[in-house]
């Protein structure tokens, strides 16, 4: 945080990137069986964390993507250990993807839509700790906020479904257990994907109860934005009629 260079510094350091590499390679035997230490999982955390910081910069991105570099990512976020070791790199590995698609770069969808990222979060979305489950559904968020990236979820039945099954499993949890950043990310989801005519057509059947009900109405009642967002996608859905039901309910 620092050294504002550190991106380019440790792309162009001869043999930087790849020991940051190796140390990543070093604790693929520990991952299956699960047998990572605290120990080990601080380690490659501290090497993914430098990543995080070339995939970051704009000058180191490109070459970040062109390397492949996230795909030595994908071992670990294919992991479904719960214990803090595991959580940890999985949280610090979805941190590398999530500064890549904050950056709003049409080259980070584009790769990223070659890649098996979005099944990789959709597991993590309905298994994950909170803070796991909304990284990884920021991701899915950006993704679909790109053009490309919302006509490939919603370019077959298969895709969409499997995205939206996700999302209402989350919403359906989040009635007991209640999250707000959480909501806020599911919410742009199901408004961007409303977007798309045949998506609209299917969330008018599929869309969760909750969010028509008004369960959350208290959950986002300091939260203009997203109760923005959700009065949004119920018109979108069902008009005025929507949201008036909505609002009786609360």
């Amino acid at each position: 945080e620092d050294v504002g260079d550190l991106a380019p510094i440790l792309w162009h350091s001869t043999g930087t990137v790849a020991v940051l590499l190796q140390e990543i390679i070093a604790i693929y035997p520990y991952l299956q069986p699960p047998a990572l230490t605290a120990h080990a999982s601080n380690r490659v955390c501290n090497a993914l964390a430098l990543l995080q910081c070339v995939a970051s910069h704009t000058s180191t991105r490109r070459a970040f993507l062109d390397a492949h570099i996230p795909l030595f990512l994908y071992p670990f976020l294919n992991t479904v250990s719960k214990t803090r070791p595991f959580e940890y790199l999985r949280l610090t590995s979805l941190g590398v993807i999530g500064a890549l698609v904050k950056i709003d770069d049409p080259n980070v969808i584009n790769f990223l839509l070659t890649t098996e990222i979005i099944p990789l979060c959709l597991r993590i979305m309905e298994t994950g700790s909170e803070l796991s489950k909304t990284v990884a559904t920021f991701i899915i968020q950006k993704i679909l906020l790109d053009e490309h990236g919302l006509e490939h979820i919603c370019l077959t039945g298969e895709r969409f479904y499997a995205v939206s099954t996700v999302l209402s499993n989350m919403v359906s949890a989040l009635v007991p257990n209640p999250s707000a950043r959480l909501l806020k990310h599911i919410i742009r989801c199901y408004l961007r994907l409303s977007d798309n005519p045949r998506a609209r057509e299917e969330l008018r059947r599929c869309l969760p109860e909750p969010l028509r009900a008004g369960n959350f109405s208290s959950l986002l009642a300091e939260d203009n934005t997203t109760k923005r967002w959700l009065e949004n996608l119920l018109y979108a859905l069902g008009g005025e009629a929507s949201i008036l039901s909505a609002q009786h309910a609360a």
